[in-house]
């Protein structure tokens, strides 16, 4: 617990970055081509509608960005130096805001030179990265899980001017937990590491504390990020969560959702 305290009050996490609602606009997309000679489809997102879900991390200009950049530099540095690829992203209760930083971090992870990036959406209860980027997908992970659809038709590709990820949307069910525990999901993930290995491969998961979807799948990750928010993440929950991540490498905890402002700032000399 004491590497959870450290990282809590250590740790600054985005602040709120406005309201999160609908938005209407969908990405424009085209086809190319993918792994095996599949079709990958291409969407070009719409920074208006990112914007308006919190997504700011696309634009290096905008100030809000550096706190994804910043985060981007601790992980990096911390899957090299372990060799990992998986970095699973969760919170120990929704409204926590991992999504927004799943989304975030592989978009500020986008934007370095052959540094390549595949989000999954693994929330099967209420998968929302479709929503947050602004895109209408055909099939995704259930798909893919059930054997309906190949793993290479359901990745589609997706970015702003040349920066570009890889995302394997989510899609709900009820039996997420049966899902999360079955043969057919570990089979997935491996596909994911063999296929996909010059990757970093972000997965956004449920949250750890709405039931056992996390605690099936800990024994195949590697590496976890922990997004807290500020006010509402007790200290019970914090320990919670301590106790089941106590086998898998947590990265960062990312405080979220502060609403203090730092005593210092350089914005205006750099």
């Amino acid at each position: 617990m004491d590497q959870f305290k450290q990282a809590v009050s250590l740790a600054r996490g985005p602040a709120p970055l406005g309201p999160t609602h609908e938005h209407s606009a969908i990405a424009q997309s085209s086809e190319l081509k993918g792994e095996g000679g599949s079709k990958l489809r291409t969407y070009s997102l719409r920074p208006s509608h990112l914007e308006s879900m919190r997504i700011v991390a696309h634009n290096k200009d905008d100030p809000r960005s550096r706190s994804f950049d910043l985060l981007r530099t601790h992980v990096l540095q911390a899957m090299d130096a372990n060799g990992w690829q998986f970095l699973a992203i969760t919170a120990p209760t929704p409204e926590c805001g991992k999504t927004v930083t799943a989304c975030n971090l592989a978009l500020s992870i986008a934007r370095l030179p052959e540094r390549p990036v595949l989000l999954v959406d693994l929330d099967m209860r209420k998968p929302k990265l479709a929503t947050y980027l602004g895109i209408k997908s055909e099939g995704g992970v259930l798909n893919v899980l059930e054997g309906h659809q190949h793993l290479h038709d359901a990745i589609v590709q997706v970015g702003i001017e040349r920066e570009r990820l890889l995302f394997l949307p989510g899609q709900q069910t009820r039996s997420s937990s049966e899902w999360m525990a079955s043969p057919s999901m570990v089979a997935l993930l491996e596909s994911l590491k063999r296929d996909y290995r010059s990757h970093l491969i972000i997965l956004d998961l449920l949250p750890v504390l709405v039931g056992d979807d996390v605690l099936s799948l800990l024994p195949h990750l590697q590496s976890t990020l922990l997004v807290a928010e500020a006010g509402n993440s007790s200290v019970a929950d914090l320990k919670s969560c301590s106790k089941h991540l106590k086998d898998t490498p947590v990265v960062r905890v990312v405080l979220n959702k502060v609403t203090e402002k730092p005593a210092t700032t350089y914005d205006e000399y750099y």
